[in-house]
């Protein structure tokens, strides 16, 4: 076993043991999540991707197993060909490419995270729309998370494949976010509501399985004389999930902007994603002061689509991944602002 896959396999450990004690210790049954705890849940992954922040600075070596020269080398010239080493100097070499990978690693999760205030919007719509009982919330959110994760890995791999393969395919990437960008800018405020038989997922259940009308005390399948039925609250599911696989095909895209690095990209998903659940209940009472929040998520992905597509030019005038950070920083704060003013 490679060390990257064993370092690998331990953070996916961490990770299903940190999911466990959230279903099975602090979120037992289905009463609602309260604010209290949505906010010490929030806290807690925010304070877990600071403290990973801090560990890939400290000891981000351990991600590749690098433990000579040649192999910082190697693994640099693969996923940050612009880093320049002094010569024996191994230690300050380490310690220059750990600083890179730990800004890398924060740069995606604050775009990673910041987008997927988006994708609440969308989930709470199709809370809404399906008439979901707020005990539930947690039940799919949980489930969805899962989903997510599996899903993000496929997505991130498989994409660092195709860059490794046909380079070209990142200005398609950039193209495709400055598209999404001014979409989201030209677009108007959505409804409150969906047309739930409408939606493809909906369709493709109804055709192929046997549905049961009511929610069943949170289950997803339902069993009636002797015949399986699928449950609202799996169609809810359903739906989250290709929300999900449609938000990941702008977010993936924008966080190889910052980095080539799989693995980088992937911690910085997963931690996002992770607290995704927690901060859904700490601002669905408050969606409504995100007034222009969709506004900066659509300047977002145009910049980072523009960057895309002229890397050289903007590495050539030294714009570099801590200035990316203070801009995305700056236009989060902007749009944001009305939460702080309170208007």
């Amino acid at each position: 076993m490679s060390r990257e896959i064993l370092f690998f396999s331990i953070f996916i450990a961490f990770i299903l043991v940190v999911l466990a004690l959230d279903l099975g210790v602090f979120s037992k049954g289905n009463k609602p999540v309260t604010f209290k705890n949505a906010f010490a849940w929030t806290s807690v992954w925010v304070s877990f991707s600071l403290m990973f922040f801090l560990f890939l600075k400290q000891a981000g070596y351990l991600v590749h197993g690098i433990d000579s020269q040649e192999k910082l080398t190697e693994i640099a010239s693969k996923y940050q060909p612009d880093l320049v080493f002094n010569a024996n100097n191994f230690e300050g070499n380490l310690a220059l490419y750990q600083d890179r990978i730990s800004l890398d690693f924060l740069t995606g999760y604050f775009i990673e995270y910041s987008l997927s205030v988006d994708n609440l919007f969308v989930i709470l719509l199709i809370f809404n729309s399906f008439a979901v009982p707020s005990q539930y919330y947690k039940k799919v959110l949980f489930w969805g998370v899962i989903g997510a994760i599996i899903l993000r890995m496929l997505f991130i791999f498989s994409g660092s494949m195709l860059i490794a393969n046909f380079h070209w395919i990142l200005y398609v990437f950039g193209a495709f976010l400055v598209f999404s960008g001014l979409k989201i800018l030209w677009s108007k405020d959505d409804d409150e509501t969906m047309d739930i038989e409408k939606h493809p997922v909906v369709k493709f259940a109804s055709k192929y399985f046997k549905l049961w009308p009511e929610y069943v005390k949170g289950k997803f399948i339902h069993k009636e004389n002797g015949i399986k039925h699928l449950t609202p609250l799996f169609i809810v599911l359903m739906v989250v999930e290709f929300s999900d696989l449609v938000f990941a095909v702008d977010s993936v895209p924008a966080i190889f902007s910052v980095t080539k690095d799989p693995y980088i990209v992937f911690f910085s998903n997963i931690f996002a994603i992770m607290g995704l659940r927690s901060l859904f209940f700490l601002l669905s009472n408050i969606m409504h002061l995100f007034a222009y929040l969709k506004y900066g998520l659509g300047v977002l992905l145009a910049f980072i689509g523009v960057k895309m597509l002229f890397e050289h030019w903007f590495t050539a005038i030294g714009f570099n991944n801590l200035i990316s950070l203070m801009v995305i920083l700056g236009i989060l704060s902007v749009s944001n602002l009305p939460i702080v003013t309170g208007k």
